[in-house]
């Protein structure tokens, strides 16, 4: 890999821990939602607030699986290795984007019916959703020229 792409890829995975313990939805953090609830949905919780509130082990968080991507991703900018990167990435991606899902299914569209103001508090959004995606624009680009 090109050595600014090593520099990128360790800031976006920087970017990626540090937003794992921010909040990424109107003050929910990914240390509140449990691993269960991705996979099956949120059921007994009433509104995103009781969400905010649970208190989980952190082994069994959400945070636990973005923090194993932004490992992959630091581990790709140290040793140069491209399917680290591509797996932190889709890890990443992966359970950002079910928790987005599962939230709208079950608070009926509330990211799309408030899509003005989802930027606001939602630091650890803006830096997880922001590493993985640079992260992945790095890893588009060609790899240097042997000759």
């Amino acid at each position: 890999m090109r050595t600014f792409v090593h520099l990128v890829l360790l800031v976006c995975g920087v970017a990626v821990a540090v937003g794992s313990f921010m909040s990424v939805l109107s003050g929910v953090r990914p240390g509140n939602v449990r691993l269960e609830e991705l996979r099956d949905g949120f059921g007994d919780v009433g509104s995103l607030a009781q969400l905010g509130d649970q208190s989980v082990t952190f082994y069994r968080s959400m945070a636990v699986v973005l923090l194993g991507a932004a490992v992959l991703i630091l581990v790709a900018a140290l040793f140069g290795s491209r399917i680290a990167a591509w797996l932190g990435i889709i890890v990443g991606l992966g359970a950002l984007g079910t928790f987005y899902y599962r939230v709208n299914d079950e608070f009926d569209n509330l990211v799309r019916e408030s899509y003005s103001t989802v930027l606001t508090n939602q630091t650890g959004f803006i830096l997880v959703a922001g590493g993985l995606v640079l992260a992945l624009l790095a890893c588009l680009v060609p790899r240097d020229k042997v000759h």
